[in-house]
């Protein structure tokens, strides 16, 4: 009997491992289908002055594009069918060195319509494998050199479309009728922002501009007069728990702060930042779970 109850108990045990190795492989699966399931996600952020007319912003960060992903070109283009008056790209927006013409053809949509851009990480370096559980240990460590992807030609196009080049810069930006101020940092992940000079005049509101969205980063935007901050980079966690959110934001934001529009909790006043979770994934890792790959429409709208 001794013998039945072991065999019968090895049984059990084989059809739970085979049942969560079959649960694993689904998830799995369904991460890839995820990764191409793109969103439209909207929020209201109340910071224009009284009176002033509402402004459309689209955000959109993290394509990690490559030359054969057409559906995200043929969905980023189609995102032109939105009544846009400023487009933010939060930086790594390619994972090729041939990605520079198909991101411009993504883009080309816009030509015209005002946009900002500041970069990321991996607008300068490659795409290589990394071990995902080190996410675990803390943020990814990269180095700013050398470069091995086509930074130069991808500035060169983004600009060819009108849109200011934000990394360590500020500018003025009339849009819909407000005079915005629009303050960039280079990517705080691999030690390139600094701040640019101050500016006395500021317009109708400032925002501002960053890749990474590391505490010490957005709260020097914010100190620098932001209303908004837009940052990227987190993924959202790219695999999420259900009911539970993100494990890792790849920073040291808050995990509750991977994705979204949050009040700034570190500010006095009435700051927001916004965290997109991007719109693709690594080459190495190309699956997302609980996160799916979005843009942003947020609404700027008359402060309360």
């Amino acid at each position: 009997m001794a013998m039945a109850a072991a065999t019968g108990a090895a049984i059990s045990a084989g059809r739970v491992v085979g049942a969560v190795a079959v649960a694993g492989a689904a998830c799995v699966a369904w991460g890839f289908v995820e990764a191409h399931r793109f969103t439209v996600r909207r929020a209201n952020v109340p910071v224009l002055p009284a009176g002033a007319s509402p402004l459309t912003v689209l955000h959109v960060s993290d394509l990690h594009l490559t030359p054969r992903q057409r559906d995200k070109v043929a969905w980023v283009r189609s995102l032109a069918d939105e009544d846009v008056d400023l487009v933010v790209t939060t930086g790594d927006n390619i994972a090729h060195v041939d990605a520079v013409e198909p991101l411009a053809e993504a883009f080309a949509p816009f030509a015209g319509t005002p946009g900002v851009f500041v970069f990321g990480s991996n607008d300068y370096n490659g795409p290589k494998p990394i071990n995902p559980f080190k996410y675990f240990a803390g943020p990814s460590r990269l180095s700013a050199r050398p470069r091995t992807l086509p930074t130069d030609a991808l500035r060169a196009a983004l600009g060819a479309l009108g849109w200011v080049d934000l990394n360590n810069g500020r500018a003025r930006v009339s849009v819909g009728g407000s005079d915005l101020t629009v303050v960039g940092l280079d990517d705080p992940h691999i030690g390139l922002d600094a701040m640019p000079p101050d500016d006395p005049e500021i317009g109708d509101v400032r925002l501002g501009v960053v890749h990474a969205p590391y505490e010490r980063a957005v709260g020097a935007l914010m100190d620098d007069g932001a209303r908004v901050v837009f940052a990227g980079h987190t993924h959202g966690g790219q695999v999420c728990v259900p009911g539970f959110g993100a494990l890792v934001t790849n920073c040291d934001l808050p995990r509750a702060m991977a994705k979204g529009l949050h009040h700034w909790p570190a500010s006095t006043s009435d700051t927001w930042l916004h965290v997109s979770a991007g719109l693709g994934t690594s080459p190495y890792a190309p699956v997302r779970f609980a996160c799916r790959p979005e843009a942003t429409i947020l609404t700027l709208v008359p402060a309360s």
